[in-house]
């Protein structure tokens, strides 16, 4: 069921307005007329319907504060059904309409208008036939609102989906959805310290680093045109761990006095900030001990997703992170001890390792930002290009 089995992917939202808390009875009045089937899209024609869904299978729709509600965090889905018409049987349609007008000339063959009116007649019969939902695919995306913290996990990477998503839910609840991108968790984390009061407003004055001392500092070309994007500070945070896990150890410490260790493992993927000399996709136990790896980096490009094994306060995750966005996909979460939990406390364990895992990497994010805006990077930075120099 969605977040509460199996591996999770999901990207992540801050939620806008008061604290929902405590989600009751009136949540689930609120969203029972945007149920699938009940909801009326703003988008019409395009064959597409979305609305929320129960969560447990694609063709849950019962919603009930057991099912739904669990420790402070809301559960369900979004589903998407599109009609969508077989290619093949288009194709089909098209010629026996074609073939059927070619009939009517002394040629045998159909003229450039004959042709257009078949392949309007074939669409026509293509869409009366998916009216009766035999072309229909269904398709179901886990989402927890999570109370305590006001973030909601959307359980894909896709834009489209993710777009839709934002939409339905402002449409339910009359609430914003706020990325949580590097960049935007750049602009609320707490960087000022006594050695550095300047912190959190100094995060606002960056420009991307240069790897290589006598370069200027490239521009990043997946930022698009948006001059204000912190994005980058994702793929610069990977370059930073990467850096740190071979020449420091693999224990990081965070501010709230424990530490992380980290290793890179799996994939990884390096692109070009300049969108010029491409990406590299490497997969390995270690990919970043791999020379090529190495020499994607020297060469200036940037790591955009890496694998990553995270351990703090005892408790693994396995996961794959994307720099900019900070998506997370395939997260193995550490099994909870099932010696006398029921299937509740088993269910609520699960969002209790969700949340340690969201603030354990935020927490590994701050202790990067806080090298980054501190007196010291300039000496961390010439550390970082003086090792890509030696190999």
């Amino acid at each position: 069921m969605g977040f509460l089995s199996g591996r999770v992917t999901f990207t992540r939202y801050r939620v806008g307005g008061d604290s929902p808390l405590p989600f009751g009875d009136e949540i689930l009045q609120i969203i029972e007329p945007h149920l699938i089937g009940h909801h009326a899209s703003a988008e019409t024609g395009d064959g597409v319907t979305v609305g929320w869904a129960g969560g447990d299978h694609v063709l849950d729709l019962s919603i009930h504060l057991g099912k739904n509600v669990l420790d402070d965090a809301l559960h369900l889905a979004i589903r998407i059904d599109a009609d969508k018409i077989p290619g093949s049987l288009l194709r089909a349609y098209t010629q026996m309409e074609i073939a059927a007008r070619a009939q009517m000339n002394p040629s045998g063959f159909a003229t450039k208008a004959q042709r257009e009116e078949a392949k309007e007649a074939a669409k026509a019969r293509a869409a009366a036939e998916a009216a009766d939902g035999r072309f229909r695919r269904h398709n179901h995306y886990p989402i927890l609102w999570d109370g305590q913290t006001q973030t909601l996990l959307a359980g894909t990477t896709s834009s489209s989906v993710l777009e839709r998503l934002q939409i339905l839910f402002r449409e339910t609840f009359d609430r914003t959805l706020e990325p949580i991108t590097a960049g935007s968790l750049a602009r609320t984390l707490p960087l000022a310290s006594p050695s550095n009061p300047d912190g959190d407003s100094s995060i606002l004055s960056m420009t991307p680093i240069a790897l290589r001392a006598a370069e200027e500092a490239p521009g990043v070309a997946w930022t698009g045109d948006d001059p204000t994007s912190l994005d980058y500070l994702g793929n610069e945070f990977l370059v930073w761990i990467w850096h740190a896990l071979q020449n420091d150890g693999e224990s990081i410490q965070l501010s709230d006095g424990s530490s992380a260790t980290v290793m890179l493992a799996k994939t990884l993927t390096l692109d070009c900030p300049r969108g010029e000399t491409g990406r590299d996709q490497l997969t390995d136990d270690a990919p970043t001990r791999l020379p090529e790896a190495f020499r994607a980096l020297q060469a200036g490009k940037l790591p955009r997703k890496a694998g990553m094994i995270l351990v703090r306060h005892g408790a693994q995750y396995e996961l794959t992170l994307q720099a900019e966005t900070l998506a997370i996909t395939g997260a193995a979460l550490p099994k909870p001890d099932d010696d006398g939990l029921s299937k509740l406390d088993q269910k609520i364990a699960r969002i209790e390792a969700l949340r340690h895992l969201n603030e354990s990497l935020d927490l590994l994010f701050q202790a990067f930002l806080l090298r980054r805006t501190g007196q010291g990077w300039n000496d961390e930075l010439g550390r970082i290009r003086r090792w890509l120099q030696a190999a």
